[in-house]
């Protein structure tokens, strides 16, 4: 029998109260100590990644302890009350169904006589027969021309899930022959966003995906509208040109508006959608279905991964456990993504999203509220650049923030240069090694101002190379490692009542229904 409990609650939390401050990092990651860590702490992750977290300040007692918190809190139990098609979203009364578009791990879900993975691998296999037809050329404009270039037209989980992944793997395609289209977004409801789009494509020879579950959201009808003026005034038919990822139940599931449609449901929400035709339209337009099911295995490999009931082999139940004890024990308040992958430019905007609107709750799954503090503040850059900008607070300000840096052994690009005696590919990784230790050891100075304290915690995942494999394995690693933070701290981490107030009131500023400060400051901004 699975219990939800609040994690005050548990017997583990108070044990894990009391190992607070236990593992001081300059003392465990100096000399050989430090280097039988970074060989001892490291876990294995799908896609031929490794979780290596020497660097965290834990030890096998916090372990341990950690261990028991994962069997109290039933981690694995309730997992796979998940993916066998229990109601985990009891905010919504729904099902969480984002890993049956890659992989069956558990019973066939049946709800209402529609079994799900046959409807999630039917719509993958309709955008990548769509998107094979537009490669060969016979789907074309109506000039007979070869479509160029596909644009996602979405907000929130529509954009920055499939915006992260497509420029993850751009280079990666151009080097090894696959990237068929080029791929562009469109997101933000300020006219700037569209207009700078549209004035850097051949609007003739493109396609258009309008991403809405609903069919009803405001700013990507609002950027669809401006997009079919777009169409209309280059002389081309709108319908020809669009294409719809939404339910089918929406308005634009039938319309005639639409080249084509794709479908979606309920079970997934946006931030979790990647790997349904929110991700996989553009991606198979963009790469071919072929790279589509290789990101896919990777994300499967890493779900099945995260069934193991040892943590130590169980590397998102591992990082997710961590980080509780970071955040609740430690006391600290934020966690940094420090790709060193210019590819992985956009992931760390995606994390915000998954992890922020997923547990940044202030009340349990019953709507009670909670005495403890819950998802991290998420927030990050690639490096090098991050280093000449907020690494200055990470390495002498009086906040602790823990960092997940994410590092490859090779380029995707196939090119490097050698300068003063190494590669670019070996500076890159060299900063990465040196920013970990500096974290972790500090450098004493007497002079203050240039004096590291160190005690830094990081962890680093790092790959041979970042391919769909790879990609597909670390978006589900963190996707699995929020999930799994969402069942310690017994919030829904699936629902997102945080964004629908400012929705609500925007409406009654269009409308004009507003009084007291809602409206001066609608008067201000001259609405």
């Amino acid at each position: 029998m699975i219990n939800w409990k609040n994690f005050d609650t548990l017997a583990s939390y108070g044990k894990l109260q009391s190992l607070k401050g236990k593992v001081c990092l300059q003392e465990a990651m100096a000399g050989e100590a430090g280097a039988a860590r970074v060989a001892k702490y490291s876990a294995p992750m799908a896609g031929g990644l490794t979780f290596n977290y020497a660097t965290r300040e834990v030890d096998d007692e916090v372990i341990a302890a950690l261990a028991e918190l994962a069997a109290e809190a039933q981690l694995t139990e309730k997992y796979e009350a998940l993916y066998s098609g229990m109601v985990i979203n009891t905010g919504e009364n729904r099902l969480v169904l984002h890993q049956l578009c890659r992989g069956q791990l558990g019973i066939d879900v049946i709800n209402n006589r529609v079994n799900k993975r046959e409807f999630y691998v039917s719509q993958q296999e309709k955008a990548g027969a769509f998107a094979q037809k537009v490669h060969a050329g016979e789907i074309t404009n109506a000039a007979g021309e070869k479509f160029t270039t596909v644009v996602q037209i979405g907000i929130g989980g529509s954009d920055l899930g499939p915006r992260a992944v497509y420029l993850a793997l751009e280079n990666w395609a151009r080097q090894n022959g696959t990237l068929k289209m080029e791929a562009r977004f469109i997101s933000n409801v300020d006219p700037d966003d569209a207009a700078a789009v549209l004035k850097t494509i051949d609007i003739p020879h493109s396609l258009f995906i309008v991403v809405s579950k609903s069919g009803t959201t405001l700013e990507t009808l609002t950027n669809e509208t401006f997009v079919r003026k777009a169409l209309a005034e280059a002389g081309v038919d709108p319908s020809k040109h669009m294409l719809a990822v939404t339910s089918e139940t929406s308005p634009m599931a039938q319309s005639p508006d639409y080249l084509e449609a794709f479908f979606m449901d309920d079970y997934i929400g946006g931030r979790y959608s990647v790997s349904s035709c929110v991700g996989g339209a553009i991606l198979q337009l963009a790469f071919g279905p072929e790279v589509f099911s290789r990101f896919l295995a990777g994300a499967a490999e890493a779900d099945a991964l995260a069934k193991e009931k040892d943590i130590t082999k169980n590397a998102s139940m591992l990082d997710a456990l961590i980080g509780v004890y970071e955040r609740n024990v430690q006391g600290y308040p934020c966690t940094a993504v420090l790709p060193y992958s210019q590819a992985l430019s956009r992931f760390p905007a995606h994390l915000q999203q998954l992890d922020m609107e997923s547990n940044g709750k202030s009340v349990n799954r019953f709507g009670e509220p909670v005495d403890y503090v819950t998802g991290p503040i998420i927030f990050g850059e690639p490096g090098t650049n991050g280093q000449h900008s907020f690494y200055q607070l990470l390495h002498q300000g009086k906040t602790i923030v823990p960092m997940q840096f994410v590092g490859f052994k090779e380029n995707q690009a196939g090119m490097d240069a050698d300068i003063q005696g190494s590669t670019s590919q070996k500076k890159l990784a060299a900063n990465v090694v040196a920013q970990i230790m500096a974290f972790a050891c500090g450098k004493k100075d007497d002079n203050l101002n240039k004096n590291f304290d160190g005690g830094r915690p990081s962890s680093l995942i790092i790959g041979k190379q970042l391919t769909p494999e790879a990609l597909g394995a670390l978006l589900a690693h963190f996707e699995n490692k929020v999930m799994f933070q969402g069942f310690v701290w017994n919030v829904n981490s699936f629902d997102q009542e945080g964004v629908q107030l400012g929705k609500i009131l925007a409406k009654k500023v269009l409308a004009h229904e507003t009084d007291g400060a809602l409206k001066a400051y609608s008067e201000l901004m001259e609405i």
